[in-house]
């Protein structure tokens, strides 16, 4: 088993793909170690294992879905067991829900939220004590441009990254004495498998309405990830839009 040249840990929730992934190989690169997770995909968990094994870093896997507490507090205590700390707190777990308001179930309302919404709560609820005790940590919620301006037919996701957004806010405020930094990353729309469903004219179209004229790339939002967790100890609080100029 490696030690890390850190000697930091972090962990990144919903990690198996995409910008989770991208987050997760990002710290590995710099010398962290790392604790990844899903809710299922367990195939894809392990190749993301592997690749972050490529860093003289360890690395925990974890199958479990962080919008159910119990899940959460199994994790932590793993993660407590294994490496003792957790410095950095990465909450990218998220589904979406596209269609109208009115078609949702109250199990769809519920399992975006649960995993949006309370799986932030839940690690941000069984990271805090320890960083609290040691006057030192990092969270960065990954949240979106549509918690900031609504999107339609998306109402239940817009609502749960709008919570984070609110969230963030708040818990800043209430860690800054304890010099513990809150921040949230308000991605706009970034090349990962949640586009997958538009065609190549609905993706053209995309990009025409963002002024950069591309989607942003998963390492892109993982090299802010990173910034945000290491490089100013006087950023909090903040909902930072990564999104082409696009909202």
């Amino acid at each position: 088993m490696y030690c890390s040249k850190t000697g930091k840990t972090v962990l990144v929730t919903g990690s198996s793909r995409g910008i989770g992934k991208a987050i997760a190989i990002k710290f590995a690169k710099e010398g962290y170690n790392v604790v990844i997770n899903c809710v299922k995909n367990t195939e894809s968990l392990n190749q993301t294992k592997s690749e972050i094994e490529k860093y003289p870093v360890s690395c925990l896997a974890y199958v479990g879905d962080m919008g159910s507490y119990d899940k959460a507090k199994e994790l932590f205590c793993m993660i407590k067991e294994r490496f003792g700390t957790l410095d950095v707190l990465v909450n990218n777990a998220g589904i979406s829900y596209i269609g109208l308001l009115t078609d949702m179930t109250p199990d769809d309302w519920n399992k975006v939220i649960a995993t949006n919404l309370t799986s932030v709560y839940n690690c941000c609820s069984l990271a805090i004590p320890d960083m609290v005790r040691r006057k030192s940590g990092s969270i960065i919620n990954i949240s979106s441009v549509w918690g900031i301006v609504g999107a339609s037919c998306e109402v239940a996701y817009s609502a749960s990254k709008g919570g984070v957004n609110a969230f963030t806010k708040a818990l800043a405020k209430e860690l800054a004495p304890s010099n513990i930094r809150v921040n949230a990353i308000a991605c706009g729309a970034i090349d990962t498998d949640m586009n997958k469903f538009l065609d190549a004219e609905e993706l053209q179209n995309l990009k025409n309405e963002i002024p950069a004229g591309r989607l942003g790339g998963p390492e892109e939002v993982a090299d802010l990830a990173y910034y945000l967790a290491e490089k100013n100890n006087y950023l909090t609080g903040q909902v930072i839009g990564l999104d082409g100029g696009w909202i």
